[in-house]
């Protein structure tokens, strides 16, 4: 059936791999909190930590598996580090399941964005 459609193309087994362990990494409410935040700019682990409400070890390990998956970069000036998103693709996969989330919630989860950005 599908092989009569002219550009139907699947994802290789590494490309599936990758995205399902983004999405498994969001999948947690802290850290969508955590990318949020630092999508509007550069954060240390304390300002994060108040702004997701969580303590700061907590924030530092979330910080770790998103940095280990390539969600999050950390820069390092002297003994603190201070992160961002990884890059504009991290801002549209989660702008995009707010965006989601926000038409659900509303019952409208059939209508397209105009555009979702933070």
């Amino acid at each position: 059936m599908h092989s009569s459609l002219p550009d139907f193309d699947m994802p290789n087994e590494e490309q599936v791999h990758l995205a399902a362990e983004s999405f498994r990494l969001l999948s947690d409410p802290t850290r969508i909190k955590i990318l949020w935040a630092l999508l509007q700019g550069e954060s240390s682990v304390a300002c994060l930590a108040e702004l997701a409400d969580a303590a700061p070890t907590a924030v530092s390990q979330h910080l770790a598996k998103l940095r280990l998956a390539g969600l999050v970069k950390g820069r390092r000036e002297g003994t603190f580090v201070y992160y961002t998103a990884a890059d504009e693709h991290v801002r549209k996969l989660l702008a995009q399941g707010l965006f989601h989330a926000d038409h659900i919630d509303r019952g409208q989860a059939d209508q397209a964005p105009a555009h979702a950005a933070p």
